[in-house]
């Protein structure tokens, strides 16, 4: 029976979000190599992609650490954006701090007058997607081989969209 007690406490929240600049570029880089990816960001085409202005990048935080342990960055283009990478640390993951980040991320987007919102995602990507699908993206799309793997294999990428407004 605990576990269905467990159901309904209260949990803490899951941080807090709020936007990154350049001077977060070496935290970045280095929560992007944490993602898994085949080719890692470096701090300098970070603080690059922090300083456009056309990118819009919010970071999650837990209690008063100044440091995020995960990020969004979305390029924008007219009223459309396109989600360029979204990393939570590997010791958060599953805590919720991904979909805390992406609301607020959403939220702002939205408020920038942003009406269509595409990301791409692994296709055997569980979590993610699962993320995605509940905060209101439907899957519109594939791309076959896009993700090169350290295998030298490819794996599909999902391609999927909300719209905001």
């Amino acid at each position: 029976m605990d576990w269905f007690r467990s159901l309904f406490k209260r949990r803490p929240p899951a941080g807090r979000s709020g936007p990154l600049d350049v001077r977060h570029a070496r935290q970045v880089a280095a929560l992007h190599h944490q993602g898994g990816f085949a080719r890692p960001w470096e701090p300098g085409e970070c603080a690059a992609l922090l300083a456009d202005r056309a990118v819009v990048t919010d970071g999650v935080f837990i209690g008063s650490a100044g440091e995020p342990c995960g990020f969004v960055m979305s390029r924008l283009a007219a009223d459309e954006a396109e989600i360029l990478s979204i990393v939570v640390a590997g010791g958060r993951r599953r805590s919720g701090l991904g979909q805390t980040l992406l609301s607020a991320h959403l939220a702002q987007l939205a408020a920038r007058g942003v009406a269509r919102l595409f990301l791409e995602v692994e296709e055997g990507n569980a979590p993610a997607i699962g993320l995605y699908q509940r905060l209101g993206f439907d899957t519109v799309g594939r791309r076959e081989g896009y993700y090169p793997k350290p295998d030298g294999s490819r794996v599909a990428a999902l391609v999927m969209r909300r719209e905001l407004g």
